[in-house]
């Protein structure tokens, strides 16, 4: 039974819960990164830089091997350095596209996180300023 208290103690944290979230949070996220990539930014940026498509971009190290019908019997081996490319383009668009989105996040929690101003300090009590007059009246007496 120790094990069973250790492991619910373990997954019920709230830091492990806040992980969860977040973790599931940043997967659909993910999806909507990767929509904005592929489907907003790279056709415009496809058509700047003449319709390559990075993907297609490889080096045929061995070519497929066919029998005389055209079936392909061996594929051919390339080195796909452009789907490399295009991974590495990918990754820093959506690195851009988050590092733009915490920072407008952190923005806006920092505009609602604003501090309220110190409250004014309470007056005195009737009962502190009576005081305050007897203290003031035996310090004279005694001078």
């Amino acid at each position: 039974m120790k094990i069973i208290d250790e492991f619910k103690a373990f997954a019920l944290r709230g830091n492990m819960i806040d992980m969860a979230v977040g973790i599931i949070i940043g997967g659909a996220f993910g999806k909507i990164i990767t929509s904005l990539v592929n489907d907003i930014i790279m056709p415009p940026l496809g058509l700047i830089i003449g319709g390559i498509n990075f993907k297609d971009l490889s080096y045929v190290l061995r070519e497929a091997v066919m029998d005389p019908d055209g079936k392909i019997l061996q594929p051919a081996l390339t080195f796909n350095y452009g789907s490399f490319i295009q991974n590495v383009f990918d990754f820093l668009l959506i690195a851009l596209a988050i590092f733009m989105a915490i920072k407008a996040m952190n923005r806006l929690r920092n505009k609602q996180e604003e501090p309220a101003p110190p409250p004014a300090p309470p007056l005195p009590t009737n009962e502190e300023k009576l005081l305050t007059e007897i203290r003031d009246l035996l310090k004279r007496n005694q001078e």
